[in-house]
């Protein structure tokens, strides 16, 4: 069979320019997919991948994203990472704008790609790929509440509620649909973003937390399920560094056994 080919969605950064590494370094063919043009050009020329620049909150960019992959080759799997978070507000003090960006970052946009790329990864199938890859990074926030993140707790779990639908939507087909929810992870720049642009309260987040999750972790998790045998699918996995327990209860200090 040909080399794997795989869109990733929020590639400029973070965790979703993680996965790209990931996946070209297992051999895969990777298109990186972001708004920021220029930090896709330099993973492009660093890794090998090939990047298309859009904004997935808007319909005739996803559009123009689907006609490309069409012009350029064959499609065996979509890694949606692109979404985030803004601010920490209370339910009561919760900036409206900021909770529909939420909802528009992270359920319509991930509605917009996924239903056109599905036709995609259909083709890919037929053309003799065996099975195709639809997968979801959420957030331990879409499983349980924590106080100041209504909004995103909302957000995630919108999308979460959407990848547990779409599985049972695409039942018979060779699809598989999988779903990875970090908890803590360090990654500056969503936390920047979230918290406005304060750099020293984005930084205090991780402070004296011993090994928070890299992106490379989520990543490793990732090319993992997409290598996995076509009929192994992983549903589910939630992944949180050793010092969080839950997303409220947080160890910060030297991780020692009691007694």
């Amino acid at each position: 069979m040909t080399t794997r080919r795989a869109v990733v969605t929020g590639a400029s950064s973070g965790i979703g320019e993680a996965v790209v590494r990931a996946l070209r370094a297992s051999g895969w063919d990777v298109v990186g997919v972001a708004r920021r043009a220029e930090r896709l050009a330099a993973l492009d020329a660093e890794v090998g991948s090939a990047s298309f620049a859009a904004d997935l909150t808007s319909a005739a960019d996803v559009a123009a994203l689907a006609e490309h992959l069409a012009s350029t080759g064959d499609l065996h799997a979509l890694v949606h990472v692109a979404g985030g978070a803004r601010g920490v507000d209370r339910v009561e003090d919760g900036s409206v704008d900021d909770w529909r960006w939420m909802f528009e970052a992270n359920v319509l946009s991930t509605q917009l790609v996924t239903a056109a790329l599905l036709p995609l990864l259909r083709d890919g199938i037929r053309a003799g790929g065996g099975h195709a890859d639809t997968l979801f990074v959420t957030s331990t926030a879409a499983q349980v509440a924590y106080p100041g993140g209504a909004g995103y707790n909302a957000a995630k779990a919108g999308e979460a509620m959407l990848v547990h639908a779409l599985r049972l939507e695409l039942n018979g087909e060779p699809i598989r649909v999988t779903e990875v929810a970090p908890g803590m992870v360090y990654t500056p720049e969503f936390t920047l973003n979230r918290l406005g642009g304060d750099r020293a309260r984005a930084e205090k987040v991780y402070d004296g937390v011993e090994e928070p999750l890299q992106a490379s972790d989520v990543a490793d998790v990732i090319a993992y399920a997409l290598n996995a045998p076509g009929h192994v699918n992983l549903d589910l996995v939630t992944m949180r560094p050793v010092a969080q327990a839950a997303a409220h209860v947080l160890a910060r200090g030297e991780l020692r056994p009691r007694g």
